[in-house]
C-alpha cells in the first residue's frame, strides 16, 4: 500500500517513550539488551529526562498518520579539533517494520543532516554495529564513509 501522507519530524515527548523503546528493541541486537515491557524501567525515564534537559541532545521521532514510525537521537558535540568545529552524532536510528523499504530511512537521515547543519556542525558521524551489513551499505549510499575503527567498552555498574 503506497504511503501518501508525508512523515512529520519532531522532538520526542515522554508519551512517545514506550514506542521509542519498542522500536529500539525490535531487532536482533535490541531484543537482547532492551526491555520494552510496561511500566517502563525507571532508567528509561531518567535517561529521557536527562536527554530532554540537555540543549545539545535531540531525541526525535517520525510520525505518519498519527503513529510514531521512526526514532533517532542527535547529539551536538563541541570540540577544539577541526578549528573548533561542532559534530553531529546520529545514534539509535530505528524504523517500524511496516515502514522499512519505504524511503523513510533516507528521509530521516536527510532530516538529521539538515538539523546538524542548522546547528553549525561541520561533520556528521554515526556508529553502526559491525553485524549490520545492510545498514552499512545504506549509509555509504548516503555519502558516509567508514573512515575510522570504533571501540566500545561496556562497564559493570553493579
Amino acid at each position: 500500500m503506497p504511503r501518501t501522507n508525508p512523515p512529520c519530524f519532531r522532538a520526542a515527548t515522554l508519551d512517545d517513550l514506550p514506542t521509542i523503546i519498542a522500536l529500539i528493541a525490535d531487532d536482533g541486537l535490541g531484543r537482547g539488551r532492551e526491555d520494552s515491557s510496561l511500566p517502563l524501567d525507571q532508567r528509561y525515564l531518567a535517561a529521557f529526562a536527562a536527554v530532554d534537559a540537555d540543549p545539545n541532545q535531540l531525541l526525535a521521532v517520525v510520525e505518519r498518520d498519527g503513529l510514531v514510525v521512526g526514532t533517532m537521537q542527535l547529539s551536538f558535540i563541541p570540540g577544539v579539533s577541526r578549528l573548533g568545529s561542532w559534530r553531529g552524532q546520529i545514534e539509535a536510528v530505528r524504523i517500524a517494520a511496516t515502514e522499512r523499504g519505504s524511503g523513510l530511512g533516507q528521509m530521516m537521515m536527510e532530516w538529521a543532516i539538515d538539523q546538524c547543519r542548522a546547528r553549525g556542525c561541520s561533520l556528521v558521524q554515526l556508529t553502526s554495529d559491525k553485524t549490520r551489513d545492510g545498514a552499512h551499505r545504506f549509509y555509504e549510499r548516503l555519502g558516509f564513509t567508514a573512515s575510522h575503527e570504533g571501540f566500545k567498552r561496556e562497564l559493570d555498574l553493579s
